[in-house]
C-alpha cells in the first residue's frame, strides 16, 4: 500500500516546513546580535565599520616608550655634562665666562620647551625643561661658592629651596603642560623651613615642629590643588614629614611630655581636618589623630600619677576617644572620622588590656604548674607578686565600658573581662590560700549559673531578626535616598541605559511575574515589567504597581530615546503567565544567597561563662591538692556544680558537664581511697564504682547517657592500669567491669556494642586468671574462644544459609587449630599430635559432608601438616636407607608420568576448584 502524498502536496509540505525553520533561524541570529552586542559593546564601539587590513606583527616597542627612552637618555647625559662642567672646569674661566655660559645655558634650557610645546613636541620639551631646573640648582650652587661663600651652607640652601621652589612653581604655572616643574617645586618646598630651623640651631622639637608645619601645606596642597602629580607628591611629603613629626612628638612625651603634647595635639588637629575633607582616608588618617590625641593627654597624665598608674591613664583616655562614637558630639562628625578615633581608642584599650593579662595567666595556670608535694600543707606562691595592682582596675574599667554598651560583643567581652578579673584578683593583692580557694570556687559557681541562665545579661541587646536602631549616618542616607515620599530607589542607569548592576534586559511581550506585595514587580535589574493586556497589581497604598509598558520613541541608530538598548527584532516569546526562569524563555532569576542564621544572644553568653567557668574548675582543683580537706572540698562542689549544669543546661553544655561530672566523681574516690591508704590495685577496684554508677544513670539520663558511659567506661580504663600491678587482682577488675557491660547489654540500645565489650572482658579476665595459676597449655586459652564463636557461627548459619563458612566457622576453627598445631610440632609427646590429628579430620569431613569450605581446607591442612610432623622421623630413616641414585630415579619417573598425563592433570585440578568454589 502506497502512503505517499502527490507530488503536489508533497512540495506544498516541504515549503511551508523551510520556512518556518528560517523563520526560526532569522529569530536566532536577531536575538544573537542583540546578546553580541550587549556583551561586547565597547569593543564593538572601538571597531570601525569598514573591513579592517590584517594588522603588521607587533614591535618589539612602541614608538612612543622609544621616544621617551631616548628623551630621557638624552637629558641624563646633559644633566651629568652640566654638572661635570660646573665642579670640574670652572676654574678654567674666568668671572664673565662663567656667568655667561650659566645664564645662557640655563636661559636657553628654560626658554627651549616654550617653542617646542609649540610645535607639539610635549615630551622633548619636558626633558629640556628638566635639565633646565637641574640647571637653576647648579645656579645656586655656582653663587654659592663664588660670590656668597662666606655665608652659611644651611642657611643659604634654605633660602635657595625656597626661592627654587618659588620659581619652579611658577615656571609650572607658565607652562601646564609640563608635569615636571610643579611637583618639583613641591619637592623644593619641603626643604626650606627643616633647613632653617637646623641653621638657627634649633633641637628636635624645633625642627619637628617646622616638619609639622611643612606637612599642613603640604596637605593644603594636596586639598587645594587638581593636578594629580602635584597631590600625590604633597601627600608622600605629608606622610613622611608629618609622620616625622608625630613619632617625635611620641618620643618627647615620653621623656617630656609638656614638651610633646603640643606637638601632638597640633599633630592630631591638621590629620583630623585632613580627614574630615578627604573621606577616602578619612578612617586612615583618624586613626593616626586619634593615636596622638592618646599619646598627648596619656603622657600629661603619665607625669602626674605615680609608674603604676601610667597603663590605666592611657586605657582612659583610648575610652574616652572610643565613646566619641556614641557621644553626642560624635553624631556631627562624618562616619569616617569617627571610626577612625574610635579604632585609636579600641588599639589603646587593647593595649592595655594585653598589659594586664599575666595576672590573669598567673592565676589561672598557676595552680597548674606544681611545685610542691601533693596534700603536703604547702602553697606555691604567686608567680607574679610584684605585678602591678592596677592591672585589676583596667580590667574593671574596661569591664564596665562594655558592659554599657548594647552589643552582643560588647557584652561578651563584659562578661570575659569580668571573669580575668576575678581570676587575677588573687595574684596582685597576695590573697592568703583559703582566699583563693574560696574566690575560686565562686567564679566557678557564678560562671556555671550565668553559662545556665544567660537571660540576665541579655537584657538591652536585640534579638536576632530584629532592626538596631539606626545611626545618624544610616538615617539621613535613608532619607536621601527614599526621598520625601519615601519610595525606594530605582538602580542608576548610565547613558546606554545599562543599570550600574549590569545590561539592561531588553523589554519582551507577555505578562511579568508579580512581585513582592511590598514591591513592584520588576525585571532583573530593577526596571518595572507589565503586560499592557494584563490589570495592574495594587501597591502597597492602593496604587497599581506599574502602568501598561509604552514604547519609548527611537532615536537615531536605532536606539530609544533614553539610550537604552533595542530589544531584538523576534525576541522568543515568553508563555502568558510565565516569568522569568520559565521554561522556554532562556531567562533566570538570580538565585537568593543563604544567609547564616544569627546565634541567640543567650546561647553566646552561655558559651563564654561556660568555657571561663571549666577554666576556673579545673584551677580551683589544682590548687585544692595542697591541702587534704580542701581536695574533697573542691572535687565536692565542683561535681555538685557540673551536675546541676547537666540537670538545667541544654545541647552541648549539658554532655560536656555530665562528662566533667564523672570526672569529678572519680577523683573523689581516688581521693578517699588515696585518704584510706589503699594500694593501687584496690583502688582500681574502687574505681569500678564509676563506670557502675555511669551505667545505672545512663539508663535514666538519655540525652547524656552516651558520653556519660563513655567517661566511666575512660575511668575503667585506668582502673586496670591501676591494677595491673596484681593479675589476680586485674582477672577480678576485669570479671567485674564484665558484668557491669553485662548489665549495660540488658538496654536494647547497647545491646549490639555492649554484649561484644562483655564477652571480651570475660575471655580476658579468664586468661588473665589461667596465666595467673601457671597454665601453659594452648587449648585452655583457646578453646573458651572457640566454642562460643562456633556457636554464633551456626545460629548465623541458620538464619542465613547464603553466609559464607569462612565468615561463620573460620575464626574460631583457626583459633584453636593453628595455635594447637604449632604446640604439636614442639610436643615430644604422641598426645597432643593424635588428639589434634583426630580433631582435624573430623573436622575435614564434616567440611566434605556439608559442603563448608572452610571446614574442608582448615582441616585437611592441619591434619596434612599433623601428618607430616608424625611421618617426618620415619622418611628420614627410608631415605637414609636407600641408595643415593633412587631419589633422583623416583623424581624423573614422577615427572614423566606428570608429563604424560598432563591435560588430564589439568582437567581434575579445575574439576577441584570449581568442587571447592561451589562450597560455602
Amino acid at each position: 500500500m502506497d502512503n505517499s502524498l502527490p507530488p503536489a502536496d508533497e512540495l506544498v509540505l516541504v515549503d511551508r516546513e523551510l520556512a518556518q525553520l528560517e523563520a526560526r533561524r532569522t529569530q536566532l541570529l536577531a536575538r544573537r546580535a542583540w546578546l553580541v552586542q550587549v556583551l561586547y559593546r565597547p569593543a564593538r564601539a572601538a571597531t570601525p565599520r569598514w573591513p579592517v587590513t590584517p594588522a603588521a606583527p607587533a614591535a618589539d616597542s612602541t614608538p612612543r616608550s622609544a621616544q621617551n627612552v631616548l628623551l630621557t637618555l638624552g637629558g641624563t647625559l646633559l644633566t651629568i655634562a652640566a654638572v661635570a662642567f660646573t665642579l670640574v672646569s670652572w676654574g678654567s674661566m674666568g668671572i664673565g665666562g662663567r656667568a655667561a655660559v650659566l645664564c645662557a645655558v640655563t636661559g636657553a634650557a628654560l626658554s627651549a620647551p616654550v617653542v617646542l610645546l609649540r610645535r607639539g613636541l610635549v615630551s622633548t620639551g619636558e626633558s629640556v625643561a628638566v635639565l633646565g631646573l637641574v640647571l637653576t640648582v647648579l645656579d645656586a650652587y655656582a653663587l654659592h661658592r663664588v660670590a656668597l661663600s662666606d655665608t652659611d651652607g644651611l642657611g643659604y640652601a634654605a633660602v635657595a629651596s625656597a626661592v627654587l621652589a618659588g620659581a619652579w612653581a611658577a615656571y609650572g604655572s607658565a607652562l601646564p603642560r609640563l608635569r615636571v616643574p610643579l611637583p618639583a617645586g613641591v619637592v623644593a618646598a619641603q626643604l626650606p623651613l627643616p633647613l632653617g630651623v637646623l641653621a638657627a640651631g634649633g633641637g628636635a622639637t624645633a625642627f619637628a615642629w617646622a616638619a609639622l608645619v611643612t606637612a599642613a601645606a603640604d596637605g593644603a596642597v594636596v586639598l587645594w590643588t587638581r593636578p594629580l602629580p602635584v597631590r600625590i607628591t604633597a601627600g608622600a611629603g605629608a606622610a613622611l614629614l608629618g609622620g616625622w613629626a608625630l613619632l617625635t612628638g611620641g618620643w618627647l612625651s615620653s621623656s617630656s611630655p609638656w614638651s610633646g603634647a603640643p606637638l601632638l595635639l597640633a599633630g592630631a588637629a591638621v590629620c583630623l581636618y585632613a580627614a574630615w575633607r578627604t573621606p577616602g582616608w578619612a578612617v586612615a588618617v583618624s586613626v593616626v589623630a586619634g593615636l596622638a590625641v592618646v599619646a598627648a593627654l596619656g603622657g600629661l597624665l603619665r607625669s602626674a600619677v605615680p609608674g603604676d598608674w601610667a597603663v590605666p591613664g592611657y586605657v582612659l583616655c583610648g575610652l574616652v576617644l572610643a565613646s566619641v562614637w556614641r557621644a553626642g558630639v560624635g553624631a556631627r562628625l562624618p562616619r569616617g572620622v569617627r571610626t577612625g578615633l574610635t579604632g585609636a581608642g579600641a588599639a589603646t584599650v587593647a593595649l592595655g588590656l594585653l598589659w594586664a593579662l599575666p595576672p590573669v595567666a598567673g592565676g589561672a595556670l598557676g595552680p597548674l604548674a606544681r611545685t610542691t608535694e601533693v596534700w603536703s600543707g604547702e602553697h606555691t606562691g604567686p608567680g607574679l607578686v610584684a605585678y602591678p595592682a592596677t592591672a585589676a582596675l583596667v580590667l574593671a574599667v574596661v569591664a564596665a565600658a562594655l558592659a554599657s554598651v548594647p552589643r552582643l560583643w560588647a557584652r561578651c567581652g563584659a562578661l570575659a573581662l569580668v571573669w580575668a578579673l576575678l581570676t587575677a584578683l588573687p595574684v596582685a593583692p597576695g590573697l592568703p590560700y583559703a582566699a583563693t580557694l574560696a574566690l575560686q570556687l565562686l567564679t566557678t559557681a557564678a560562671a556555671l549559673w550565668i553559662a545556665v541562665r544567660p537571660a540576665p545579661l541579655t537584657r538591652g541587646l536585640p534579638r536576632p531578626g530584629t532592626t538596631p536602631a539606626a545611626s545618624p549616618d544610616a538615617r539621613t542616607t535613608a532619607a536621601r535616598t527614599t526621598g520625601p515620599t519615601n519610595r525606594p530607589a530605582t538602580a542608576a542607569t548610565g547613558p546606554s541605559g545599562v543599570s550600574a548592576t549590569g545590561p539592561a534586559e531588553p523589554p519582551t511581550s507577555g505578562p511579568s511575574a508579580p512581585g513582592p506585595a511590598d514591591r513592584p514587580a520588576s525585571g532583573p535589574v530593577g526596571t518595572p515589567v507589565a503586560d499592557p493586556s494584563a490589570p495592574s497589581a495594587p501597591g502597597p497604598a492602593g496604587q497599581p504597581a506599574s502602568g501598561p509598558a509604552t514604547s519609548p520613541p527611537s532615536g537615531p541608530a536605532g536606539q530609544s530615546a533614553g539610550g537604552s538598548v533595542p530589544p531584538p527584532p523576534s525576541a522568543p516569546p515568553r508563555a502568558p503567565g510565565a516569568g522569568f526562569g520559565a521554561p522556554g524563555t532562556g531567562w533566570m532569576p538570580p538565585r537568593p544567597r543563604p544567609q547564616a542564621s544569627a546565634a541567640e544572644p543567650g546561647t553566646v553568653l552561655g558559651w563564654v561563662a561556660y568555657a571561663g567557668g571549666l577554666v576556673s574548675a579545673a584551677g580551683a582543683v589544682a590548687l585544692a591538692l595542697d591541702v587534704r580537706g580542701a581536695t574533697f572540698l573542691a572535687l565536692g562542689a565542683v561535681l555538685g556544680l557540673l551536675t546541676g549544669v547537666a540537670v538545667l543546661g541544654t545541647g552541648a553544655r549539658r554532655a560536656v558537664s555530665a562528662c566533667g561530672a564523672v570526672l569529678a566523681a572519680a577523683g573523689l574516690v581516688f581521693a578517699g581511697a588515696a585518704a584510706a591508704g589503699l594500694e593501687a590495685h584496690w583502688t582500681g577496684l574502687a574505681l569500678l564504682l564509676v563506670p557502675a554508677a555511669t551505667a545505672a544513670v545512663g539508663a535514666t539520663a538519655r540525652p547524656v547517657a552516651l558520653p556519660v558511659e563513655i567517661t566511666g567506661a575512660a575511668v575503667g580504663l585506668s582502673a586496670l592500669g591501676l591494677a595491673a600491678s596484681r593479675p589476680a587482682f586485674l582477672a577480678l577488675v576485669l570479671a567485674l567491669g564484665g558484668v557491669i557491660a553485662a548489665a549495660t547489654a540488658v538496654r536494647p540500645e547497647r545491646r549490639r556494642f555492649a554484649s561484644w565489650a562483655a564477652a571480651g572482658l570475660f575471655l580476658l579476665a579468664a586468661w588473665v586468671r589461667l596465666g595467673a595459676w601457671g597454665v601453659t597449655t594452648p587449648e585452655a586459652y583457646t578453646l573458651p574462644v572457640t566454642v562460643p564463636a562456633l556457636v554464633v557461627g551456626f545460629l548465623r548459619r541458620r538464619r542465613d544459609p547464603e553466609a559464607s563458612s569462612w565468615t561463620a566457622y573460620g575464626p574460631g576453627l583457626a583459633v584453636t587449630l593453628l595455635p594447637s598445631l604449632g604446640a604439636a610440632w614442639t610436643d615430644p609427646e604422641w598426645v597432643r599430635p593424635l588428639v589434634l590429628g583426630v580433631a582435624a579430620l573430623v573436622v575435614t569431613l564434616l567440611g566434605a559432608r556439608f559442603r563448608l569450605q572452610a571446614l574442608l581446607l582448615l582441616g585437611g591442612t592441619v591434619l596434612a601438616l599433623d601428618g607430616l610432623h608424625e611421618l617426618a622421623p620415619y622418611v628420614v630413616q627410608v631415605v637414609g636407607a636407600l641408595p643415593r641414585w633412587l631419589p633422583p630415579a623416583l623424581a624423573g619417573l614422577l615427572l614423566l608420568a606428570v608429563g604424560a598425563t598432563y591435560e588430564q592433570r589439568l582437567r581434575d585440578a579445575r574439576r577441584l576448584r570449581e568442587r571447592l568454589a561451589r562450597m560455602r
